[in-house]
């Protein structure tokens, strides 16, 4: 079934104090002491139903017409109790704690064996206590309060969703769009208190927090509303989250909209109440809806379902039936939740009688001493079946009008989703989306998910298009300068050296250097104004602590540093920095003098690998071409000791293309030519390299590096107040009696001239901006040495989680783009004595084999194919030549005739295959072409033969 009417006003009151509780009593024996036993086979006549709730109330409205729907229904359907009627007496508890917990007690004294309710997160709490002591199943259906789940109270089940996953869905929304503080506006109870504390979790799980929190009593008026909005202006967030009581919540909205607080750029976010009351309206009313513009609201979700429309279909009628005096149609999703829960109640008593169980009562012992009070609590029983009972409760599955009504482990209701309802019309509230903690945000109903696996990935999440207050459609930067007049605080170091990057002035700013420039080039392209004072820290007598500098920007003394701070671990661990605007790392600057040049200069072109892998080459290409020329050429002919010094000759002195040996065979020539190309390629390489040794200037160090320092234990300086000290000591293990702190650049030279035999040092360790500048005043008389040992970079240090360090780094990044950093750096730290900043090592020039291995390798491929082709080539003709089967006349004249000849040749061995190559090309064609004439003579012979 389904049910939509309208409600036409707003009642203020303590919502979260009124009571709802069903229940469920049997008739027979109702005054006894034990409840009457049925056989296994029967069941009781008829149970009472009790219902505690508020009738005037948004809430009690829509529940009092479902309660009686739900009990019309159950009744009539006699596949359920199957004979057991169930009747139902009502209770108002008019908005009151206290009346609702004495109603609630003057029921138990019935025998109950089960509550539905209550509907004030507050009475919960009491009431659970008394359902655990009497062993008395309580379900909620409006209840919402996370700490209820706890292990606290085992009696208790919400029929409901729990606020902690609308909680979660808050935070994801506000992750989605980006924001990282909100203010949280909330009823000082048990409802708004515990519902804060899990927003505050889950924003906590994404980098995000509640910088204030504004909670007002229940029934407040709209002058202590004011006080407290008025005090949450004050603060830089403009993201409101409202979670409050449906009756009473609109008067928040109300006295933000006449301070002003409703229009662009603010956001207000407010969890189930507000629709909760718009959706009990029967027809809107424009003035309200003109309230709530670009308001978000979350809405318990119900899958559409054949049930439901009927059931909102025919809720008029049941209004009509049902008036508890109020001008709205009182339907809410909290009408469907209190029928679902009636028909749970029902469906589980159907199954736990089914299964045998009966009802009884005993006393409670811890009650008996109560008799002589007016308060008469001994007549509360023990339910005894009670947990049996709750266990039938939780493992119930079916489908409802909320859906499927099933429990996990932790006692709350499968499936949280909700949906995500934006208030862009004086219409209808309209829905962008769904939340759900199977897939988060998306734009298709949360229950076409559910058979796929979890994705609650940042890449999935969708929405449809949402208006925000004051009409925009881009989504509000969510945040402002405070409205408390203070400026932002900046804390600049006050530096004694290196002033060019950060110092004081008598300018309008009261500061100047590089860094200032930077970060007032980045505040001109933010979209709004930024209100601010710069503070010197320091005392100008030496460098301050960097360390120190962003402890008191976590310490919230300072909102922001601007100055040269590098971006080290221990201090992102503590606040946030924007993107480096120039890159460092640490480097060592020691003294230099100049080389002697080497008689053994020549050979530094090549390492040793190249020059041996060189030298094989040659040689090898020398025995390739023997054996190529051998058979063809004269000039690779001869004794072996010539020919040996042939090959030598022929090798080395293709260096310089001066071999005077011509080759003639097809491939020897082609060898020749592939490796003469390579002879130029290694002679032009060498060339370039030696030049480039002989030209530059030889400079040389005893400090050879940062590893060289780290061995030896001569004093390193470093500069006053950096973070190269911490590093030294902790990532590297110097001792801290090795480290010589220095002010200035003047000790700077000072320390480096005198050496470690002097009083000075022996070498320096720095960042690279502030060591271009020292070099360029030294007149190039220092190096640095060694590699750069880390990489880092300079940043601006704002306090954690603050909205403007995003900005600003965007800004930075737009400023890099378009060239603008470049500029203020030509502007501040253009030098007017440039010198090379590292020692020129001649490894740096000479040449490996892994530069040449692409072409040593093509060498090789076309060595191979050569040898390959004429080793099949002198195979071919050594098969020629072997003797065939033929007579002993054949073979006897042709041994004679090659006896004559001196050409004898036996090739059916290893050394007939040796002569074979070892024999003119042309001797060997003579050979073959006889063996041919003979064969065909001795076959025409054959023939003429009769």
């Amino acid at each position: 079934m389904g049910f939509f009417v309208m409600i036409s006003g707003v009642s203020m009151g303590l919502m979260l104090l009124c009571i709802s509780g069903f229940w469920v009593l049997p008739t027979e024996g109702a005054g006894r002491r034990s409840f009457l036993r049925n056989s296994s086979s029967s069941r009781p006549s008829s149970v009472n139903v009790g219902a505690l709730f508020t009738y005037d109330s948004f809430i009690g409205r829509a529940a009092r017409p479902a309660f009686m729907a739900a009990i019309e229904d159950v009744n009539a359907d006699q596949n359920i109790l199957r004979g057991t009627k169930l009747n139902v007496v009502f209770h108002d508890s008019n908005c009151s704690g206290f009346v609702g917990t004495v109603g609630a007690l003057q029921v138990m004294e019935n025998k109950v064996v089960a509550a539905i309710g209550p509907q004030s997160s507050g009475i919960g709490h009491l009431i659970s206590h008394v359902a655990s002591e009497l062993h008395v199943p309580l379900l909620s259906f409006a209840a919402t309060d996370p700490t209820l789940s706890s292990l606290q109270f085992p009696y208790f089940l919400r029929t409901t969703q729990n606020d902690y996953f609308q909680m979660n869905a808050v935070a994801d929304f506000v992750s989605y769009c980006r924001w990282r503080e909100v203010v949280a506006v909330f009823v000082d109870d048990e409802y708004g208190r515990n519902g804060i504390s899990v927003l505050g979790d889950a924003l906590a799980k994404k980098r995000a927090k509640i910088s204030y929190k504004a909670g007002f009593r229940p029934g407040a008026d709209n002058s202590s509303l004011r006080d407290l909005l008025v005090s949450a202006n004050l603060m830089e967030s403009r993201v409101f989250v409202v979670h409050v009581n449906p009756d009473s919540g609109l008067n928040v909205l109300s006295v933000a909209k006449s301070l002003g607080m409703m229009g662009s750029g603010y956001v207000w976010i407010a969890t189930d109440w507000l629709l909760t009351a718009l959706d009990s309206f029967e027809q809107l009313d424009p003035k309200t809806m003109g309230l709530l513009q670009g308001v978000v609201a979350f809405r318990h979700y119900t899958p559409e379902s054949n049930m439901k429309r009927l059931f909102k279909a025919s809720w008029k009628n049941l209004r009509s039936k049902e008036s508890s005096g109020g001008d709205d149609g009182g339907f809410n999703s909290y009408a469907m939740y209190a029928y679902d829960t009636v028909w749970l109640v029902a469906r589980a008593l159907d199954v736990f009688f089914s299964q045998g169980n009966t009802v009884t009562f005993s006393s409670d012992p811890n009650l008996r001493n109560t008799n002589g009070t007016n308060i008469k609590f001994s007549a509360l029983s023990v339910f005894n079946e009670g947990e049996r009972f709750l266990q039938v409760i939780h493992d119930m599955n079916y489908t409802g009008l909320t859906g499927q009504i099933q429990f996990d482990s932790e006692k709350n209701r499968i499936n949280p989703a909700y949906d995500v309802v934006n208030i862009n019309s004086r219409d209808r509230p309209h829905r962008v989306g769904y939340w759900s903690n199977h897939t988060g945000f998306s734009v298709e109903p949360p229950e076409t998910f559910y058979s796929k696996p979890p994705n609650t990935s940042a890449e999935h999440q969708r929405l449809n298009e949402i208006i925000w207050p004051g009409g925009v459609t881009k989504t509000p930067r969510g945040w402002v300068f405070p409205d408390n007049g203070e400026p932002l605080k900046i804390g600049v170091p006050n530096r004694v050296s290196y002033q060019n990057y950060a110092s004081k002035d008598n300018n309008q700013l009261g500061v100047k250097g590089y860094c200032i420039d930077i970060f007032e080039a980045a505040l001109e392209l933010l979209p709004y104004p930024v209100p601010r004072t710069y503070i010197l820290y320091g005392d100008g007598k030496r460098n301050p602590s960097y360390d120190n500098l962003v402890n008191e920007v976590a310490s919230n003394n300072f909102d922001v540093a601007v100055g040269d701070i590098t971006i080290v671990t221990n201090r992102t661990k503590f606040v946030d920095f924007t993107q480096p605007f120039m890159e460092s790392g640490l480097v060592v600057v020691a003294p230099v003098k100049g080389g002697k040049s080497s008689p053994w200069s020549f050979l530094k072109p090549f390492t040793v690998e190249m020059w041996a892998v060189t030298g094989l080459l040659f040689l090898f290409v020398g025995a390739i071409i023997w054996i190529l020329e051998h058979r063809f050429n004269e000039e690779f002919r001869g004794p072996p000791r010539r020919q040996i010094i042939t090959v030598f000759w022929f090798s080395f002195s293709t260096m310089f293309f001066s071999q005077r040996e011509n080759t003639v065979s097809t491939l020897g020539r082609f060898v020749l030519l592939i490796w003469l190309f390579v002879v130029l390629i290694i002679n032009s390489s060498y060339t370039a390299s030696l030049t480039s040794i002989l030209t530059v200037q030889q400079l040389t160090s005893r400090v050879e590096g940062m590893d060289s320092l780290i061995t030896s234990n001569e004093p390193i300086g470093v500069q006053d107040g950096t973070f190269a000290y911490k590093y030294l000591v902790n990532e590297l293990n110097i001792a801290p009696s090795r480290i010589v702190p220095l002010k200035n650049e003047q000790e700077y030279l000072s320390a480096l001239q005198l050496g470690p035999r002097g009083g000075g040092v022996a070498a320096i360790v720095d960042e690279l901006p502030y060591i271009k500048a020292l070099l360029s005043n030294s007149n190039c008389e220092f190096r640095t040495v060694g590699q750069e040992f880390t990489r880092t970079g300079w940043g601006f240090a704002f306090q954690r989680d603050s909205p403007l360090a995003v900005d600003m780094s965007t800004a930075i990044l737009q400023l890099s783009e378009e060239g603008k950093l470049e500029n203020i750096r030509r502007k501040w730290l253009t030098y007017s004595h440039e010198c090379s900043m590292q020692i020129a090592d001649t490894e740096n020039y000479q040449i490996s084999v892994q530069s040449f291995w692409g072409v040593f390798l093509i060498c090789g491929i076309v060595w191979f194919i050569a040898l390959t082709l004429f080793c099949w080539k002198v195979f071919w003709q050594w098969q020629g030549l072997r003797p065939e089967e033929e007579s002993d006349e054949v073979r006897a004249s042709e041994v004679a005739s090659s006896s004559r000849s001196g050409r004898s040749l036996k090739a059916g061995s290893f050394k007939d295959l040796i002569k074979v190559v070892d024999k003119r090309e042309v001797e060997i064609k003579e050979m073959l072409k006889q063996k041919s004439s003979k064969k065909f003579k001795a076959s025409q012979s054959s023939v003429e033969t009769p």
